[in-house]
């Protein structure tokens, strides 16, 4: 009886954990460039004495969904797109260089270019600082130039290149903060070959029917766990019951 209640309980726990991974990637539905966590059971013995009858399941998750959202033409002059595979490079809260597919950009009172999130974007140098500018373009290499202000619009610079890196995605896993990193604390090398296009931005690629989906049959193996421990107790009541009237 306690294996029963054992395995019903465990099941019940590691459902509401699915769960929680599945309202995670509905709740950024709207995110930009967001990436979905994949997540999945297996099976686990259950050890101890006895015949060796009982399994359990246990959640975790496998990693994320590696297929790009869609493209969103927006005409804003700082959003930009992942073409692909790839990834933009930024600096993490903690110093360390980190990567994203958000690539809805800003830049700040002192020209720091940053992520809408308030990450500084990376260049081949370090975090980019844009001078003053009237209009601002980003190259499919991720070369920026801008009109500097008082220049003549036919006057462009190059001011800077954003770092675009594109490593093994079994290589790199995502941060509680949302930014992926490398597994072995190191940094990507720039990849010449991704490229991004400008005026657009990348949708989550979260699908939300399955999704929608998924979480209704969590919720019916969560009741089906639950109505187990419920049996569960009812036949330790109705074997202690008997057990007395012996």
């Amino acid at each position: 009886m306690d294996r029963m209640l054992y395995v019903a309980m465990t099941g019940a726990q590691q459902t509401l954990q699915a769960q929680t991974v599945n309202n995670h990637n509905l709740a950024n539905v709207s995110t930009t460039g967001f990436r979905a966590d994949l997540a999945a059971f297996r099976s686990q013995a259950v050890d101890g004495s006895g015949y060796a009858s009982r399994v359990y399941a246990t959640n975790g998750t496998t990693g994320f969904d590696t297929t790009s959202g869609a493209l969103l033409s927006t005409g804003r002059d700082l959003d930009i797109a992942v073409n692909g595979q790839g990834w933009i490079a930024v600096q993490g809260a903690d110093g360390q260089e980190a990567y994203t597919r958000n690539g809805n950009l800003q830049v700040d009172a002192t020209g720091n270019l940053l992520t809408a999130t308030g990450q500084q974007v990376l260049g081949d140098g370090g975090p980019i600082n844009i001078p003053p500018y009237t209009s601002i373009f980003f190259a499919r290499d991720g070369s920026i130039s801008i009109v500097a202000q008082g220049q003549t619009p036919d006057t462009t610079s190059t001011v800077g290149r954003i770092k675009l890196v594109n490593p093994p995605e079994a290589d790199i896993e995502r941060g509680s903060d949302g930014l992926f990193r490398m597994k072995n604390g190191g940094v990507a090398d720039a990849d010449p070959l991704v490229n991004i296009g400008s005026g657009t931005l990348e949708s989550s690629n979260v699908n939300t029917a399955e999704a929608m989906v998924n979480m209704i049959e969590l919720a019916r193996q969560f009741e089906m766990q639950v109505k187990a421990i419920r049996a569960a107790e009812e036949n330790g009541a109705a074997s202690s019951q008997l057990l007395r009237l012996g």
